[in-house]
């Protein structure tokens, strides 16, 4: 009985440090390698940088399915890493871009001011669109285990309807020019909103530019995931 109750009080410690350290500031701070080996929990977070404001509101079940949960233990590690490594790459070639670690995922918001945009009721790839899109290209090919989801986002000038056409073809427009450079066209998952999630105020100018973009989100496939697992002996 002695050693049934020493042994609870072991479990319970162990628990109570492990509440401990996933609420640490540092955890919360560290990359996402680290917070993948330590917490290892399904998250969010993804489809709020995605989305926008609504997240909660439906619809948003394919882009759900796409970004799926956080792998934990070794193998979530090793992906952390991979990722990590692949954000980086982002940001150098592209440093116009907003580029996020979030999760698994890296998220990477093109607006008018950050390497991607369109003019004015447009969906046509500039020429200086197509520089930072070619760049985008190279990366995605040196790095072949990852899926890739465009979203499109309109600002809430004119119909309803036709920003929701708009923001599809804004979407598409980037992700054929993908495609366009020799990746796969099934590593691409394309959605669009229209003016509905916002991440800006479009009372102003400034919040409507930040509002008239598309989103890009990398997430490790399903070999990236395997291969981590077996690497790190979870499989």
């Amino acid at each position: 009985m002695k050693t049934f109750y020493n042994k609870s009080i072991i479990v319970l410690f162990i628990l109570s440090l492990l509440f401990s350290v996933s609420g640490c500031k540092a955890i919360q701070n560290a990359n996402n390698k680290q917070k993948g080996g330590v917490i290892g929990a399904a998250g969010g977070a993804v489809l709020g940088a995605i989305i926008g404001n609504n997240v909660g509101k439906g619809g948003n079940g394919e882009i759900g399915a796409v970004i799926g949960g956080v792998v934990g233990g070794g193998a979530g590690v090793l992906i952390g890493n991979k990722m990590d490594k692949q954000a980086q790459k982002i940001e150098e070639e592209i440093p116009g871009a907003e580029v996020e670690r979030i999760d698994d995922a890296i998220v990477i918001t093109f607006d008018e001011n950050s390497g991607v945009y369109f003019d004015t009721n447009k969906y046509n790839i500039n020429t200086k669109s197509q520089q930072s899109l070619d760049k985008l290209a190279g990366v995605f090919i040196e790095y072949p285990d990852t899926n890739i989801l465009v979203v499109g986002h309109t600002d809430n000038t004119g119909a309803a309807e036709y920003n929701m056409t708009l923001s599809k073809n804004r979407a598409y427009a980037v992700t054929n020019y993908l495609q366009n450079k020799g990746l796969s066209k099934g590593r691409f998952t394309t959605n669009w909103f229209g003016e509905d999630q916002p991440t800006n105020d479009n009372a102003t100018p400034q919040g409507r530019a930040k509002n008239r973009r598309v989103n890009v989100a990398i997430v490790p496939n399903e070999k990236m995931i395997n291969d981590a697992k077996t690497e790190s002996g979870e499989n």
